[in-house]
Parts: structure tokens; C-alpha cells; sequence
């Protein structure tokens, strides 16, 4: 391959933005005139990526959520499309937003364009029915969970390639845990409860007061909470969690640190409980929709657990709080439940981190994506 390869990237959010940008840094490692152009943060953008649409623009949460974004979402499909007809790339990559990426997936393969899928949508989870229109559409995946690759290398095609968990290369802490309890003046012989609201400010809005309750109640009993804001979330956003708790200490940018100095977390489910899992912390999962959107998930989502803690390991290990049962009570009796349970606690993250593979998924997805290029090309 001696000319410059071209890549259309379309990551819809945060999460994506951030492990598309290792994917990116290890493709442009191995092609360094490799040009990468499509939807992203700030993130894809530092790894080189032209960014043709912020992710922020696009990205929503929830099922009755999006449709407030319609228009958006529609102009920017027309966008792409017109990208892929009129000057077709090398390749498609697509990274999780699997309701948008699935369709401009259909329209990329009428056009002859390979697709690659890093971060497969989980679409076993509420739409099983899917996975046909996946193995139709994608030419290959870099699936993240170690259970997913059987769910689409059937009929011995082999679609789908467990390259690990992301997360693996950048989830760690910095400091020991006395060095966090004396950056926030925290007690080490008390015990230190982390509160992960979310990184969507719905998401802040909708569980802060049950969280809030709860730290309260817990702070009563000798906890220590503290309040470690995502990225995106101001204290305007939180102030409702911080006017139910005032004996409540705010950690910004700092997450990685909290998580490893405390004793349990209640956090909000999605990307933040696997990188809580591998931080070593027990969790309390708690999760609150907006009541149109939780009736609508009730009839389309088909799991036994929301947590992806509990869905890797196959078993309920960590409380999972969903919607009315996300109250202050219900938290703070979950967070001593699972301060009772240390022994098993700490095997289940075990056996959790040594099921999410090796470190190197974006090098390994990177290697795939790349074998698809050589595939059409020649």
C-alpha cells in the first residue's frame, strides 16, 4: 500500500471519543500518512482526526431523549452519506451509537464501502434481533466484552474478534490511597464512599437527590463521601446532591484516585462502573430514567442485569438500584450490604479484570482495521 489511506471515523460520545483516539494514534503508528476524518471530540481531534462534527452536537441519552435531536441527527447522516458517495474512504469506522451507526453502516455497504466496527453496539441487550442485521452490514468487529464474539461468529464466519477492553490501558490511579485521604483531608481510619452521578447532566439531575440522601445518611454513620465529578459536570450541575449532603467533599478531575482510595461507590451504570471494577472498588449500581423512557426500555431491553459488571460475570454481585428503587434508603442499605461482603467483593473484581483480556485493544483493533483495507485494495 504505497498511496494515503483514508478513514471516515463516526464516534457519538464521550466514551467513544476516547478510546477511538488510541484507536487512531495506533493506526497513524502504523500508517503515518493515514488521514482520519469524521465525528468526534476533543479527543479524536488531539490524535489528528479532522473532526467534521462534534460529538456534543449529536449526542443524547435515554430512548425518549433523542428525539429532541432528530434534526440534527438526520442532517448529519446526510452529511456522511454524501462522503461516502462522493468521495468513498478506504474504510468506515464505526465506534459503539450503534441507532445512528447502523444505518449509515446499511448505506456504506450499498456503496462499497468496508465496514469496521471498534467497540461493538450491544444490541444483545435490548435488541437481539440485530446481531443478523450486524453480520449483513459490518465486514468486521473489535468486540470489547469477552462474551460477545460467540454472539456473531456463527455459521463459521468469523465477523468478530475479542481484542480486549480499552480501558485497560488507562484506567489507573496516580496516588496511594493516604496520599488521596491527605489531599482531601480525609480521615484513613473512616471509611470513604466515592458518588459517581454521572457524565450526562440528565443523568446528574435525575439521581442527585436519592444519591444525595443517601451520602447524607451515611455520612451520619462515620462515612466519608465524596463527590467526584465527571468531566462536562459543574457544580450547578451537582447542586442538588450537595443541598442533601453537606458533610460532602468534591473531587474534580480526579476520579481514578477517589475510586482507588475508597472502600465502595455508588455509581451511575455505564462506562464508569467497569472502570470502578477495575480500580478494585465494590459498587452500588444505580441507574433513573425519565419515567416515558424507562416504560419504553421495560419492553425493548431484555437482561437480567443493567450493570456490566454483573452482565460479564453472569451473576447479580453488586446491588443494581433502577429507577424507584434508586432511593436514598434503598442506596445506603446497598452500600452497607456490599461493606459487609469484602471477601467476595474483591474475588469477583478479580476474576472481573482477568476477564476484560490484556491491555493493547486499540494496537490490536488497529491491526484488524487495517487487514480490511488490504482485503479491498489488494
Amino acid at each position: 500500500m504505497s498511496r494515503s489511506l483514508r478513514v471516515l471515523l463516526v464516534a457519538g460520545e464521550a466514551s467513544g471519543d476516547l478510546h477511538a483516539a488510541a484507536f487512531v494514534r495506533e493506526l497513524r503508528a502504523r500508517r503515518p500518512d493515514l488521514e482520519v476524518s469524521g465525528v468526534g471530540g476533543a479527543n479524536l481531534r488531539a490524535a489528528g482526526m479532522e473532526t467534521v462534527v462534534d460529538s456534543e452536537h449529536v449526542a443524547t441519552m435515554g430512548f425518549v431523549e433523542t428525539f429532541g435531536t432528530i434534526g440534527r441527527h438526520l442532517s448529519l447522516f446526510r452529511q456522511l452519506t454524501g462522503m461516502l458517495r462522493d468521495d468513498p474512504p478506504d474504510l468506515l469506522v464505526l465506534v459503539d451509537y450503534p441507532e445512528f451507526n447502523l444505518l449509515l453502516a446499511r448505506r456504506a455497504k450499498k456503496l462499497g464501502v468496508p465496514v469496521f466496527y471498534f467497540i461493538g453496539p450491544q444490541v444483545w441487550a435490548w435488541r437481539s434481533g440485530r446481531i443478523a442485521k450486524i453480520r449483513e452490514r459490518v465486514d468486521k468487529m473489535a468486540v470489547v466484552f469477552p462474551f460477545e464474539a460467540d454472539l456473531y461468529n456463527t455459521d463459521g464466519r468469523q465477523l468478530a474478534e475479542f481484542v480486549g477492553h480499552p480501558l485497560l490501558d488507562v484506567v489507573r490511579a496516580t496516588r496511594d490511597r493516604a496520599a488521596t485521604c491527605a489531599e482531601y483531608g480525609l480521615d484513613p481510619e473512616r471509611p470513604v464512599l466515592a458518588l459517581l452521578p454521572g457524565s450526562r447532566r440528565k443523568e446528574v439531575a435525575l439521581i442527585g437527590e436519592a444519591l444525595g440522601g443517601a451520602a447524607a445518611q451515611l455520612a451520619g454513620e462515620g462515612w466519608q463521601p465524596v463527590l467526584a465529578e465527571a468531566p462536562g459536570i459543574s457544580d450547578a450541575d451537582t447542586e442538588l446532591i450537595r443541598s442533601r449532603c453537606r458533610d460532602l467533599t468534591i473531587a474534580r478531575g480526579d476520579t481514578y484516585n477517589v475510586l482507588a482510595a475508597a472502600d465502595a461507590a455508588v455509581v451511575t451504570s455505564g462506562t464508569a462502573t467497569v472502570e470502578t471494577a477495575l480500580l478494585g472498588c465494590p459498587m452500588v449500581i444505580v441507574y433513573r430514567m425519565a419515567p416515558a423512557s424507562y416504560w419504553l426500555a421495560r419492553r425493548l431491553v431484555h437482561v437480567d442485569w443493567i450493570g456490566m459488571p454483573n452482565i460479564i460475570l453472569q451473576r447479580s454481585v453488586f446491588p443494581e438500584l433502577i429507577q424507584e428503587r434508586a432511593n436514598s434508603q434503598a442506596i445506603a442499605e446497598a452500600v452497607r450490604s456490599v461493606r459487609g461482603r469484602q471477601a467476595e467483593m474483591q474475588a469477583a473484581l478479580e476474576e472481573l479484570k482477568q476477564a476484560l483480556g490484556t491491555a493493547g485493544a486499540a494496537g490490536r483493533a488497529a491491526d484488524l482495521a487495517l487487514d480490511c483495507i488490504e482485503e479491498r485494495i489488494g
